[in-house]
């Protein structure tokens, strides 16, 4: 086995996802204004075009293809597919939010043992799936039998902090 060998290892948290994307900006226009993500600096010795992006406690940084009609075209919403996942207050309130922006969606569900964990899937302009959930309804248990831990939504930072982070 890989790992066996000290331990897995050490990491801290997520810190970034990255999106090869047909156009940076109409990314960046759809994961700040349908996913709420702030745009943060980028450091300037990069020689490609790209945007990164900040909130929820990770990063997303999006990079320009480099032959953008050769990028796959996604069309079916599939839940199996690759994908990134939020925990969401309201389903419902994301459900109709979604609606009115006219992007389409499935919605599935998910019980184990009475609980109920409901999800919605999209797409992003470049078909990388998307998934909104309640899933803090669901305990997270090690295959031991032991509690490990629920997801817990990060805290959004205040303004003047979000300020002084784009900033730096």
């Amino acid at each position: 086995m890989l790992g066996a060998k000290g331990g897995a290892l050490p990491l801290a948290s997520l810190n970034h996802i990255s999106v090869v994307c047909r156009s940076v900006e109409r990314s960046l226009d759809f994961y700040q204004n349908v996913l709420g993500f702030l745009p943060i600096r980028r450091p300037g010795s990069f020689e490609f075009n790209g945007a990164w992006l900040f909130n929820y406690g990770i990063g997303i940084h999006l990079l320009q293809s480099e032959d953008p009609e050769k990028m796959p075209r996604k069309r079916e919403i599939n839940p199996k597919d690759n994908h990134i996942s939020f925990q969401c207050e309201s389903l419902s309130l994301v459900e109709g939010k979604l609606k009115e922006m006219g992007i389409p969606y499935i919605h599935c569900r998910v019980q184990e043992g009475g609980i109920y964990v409901d999800q919605l899937f999209f797409h992003d302009p470049d078909g990388f799936m998307i998934e909104i959930c309640n899933c803090d309804n669901l305990p997270v248990i090690s295959l031991s039998g032991e509690p490990i831990m629920a997801c817990k939504r990060v805290s959004l930072l205040p303004q003047q902090q979000q300020q002084q982070a784009l900033q730096l």
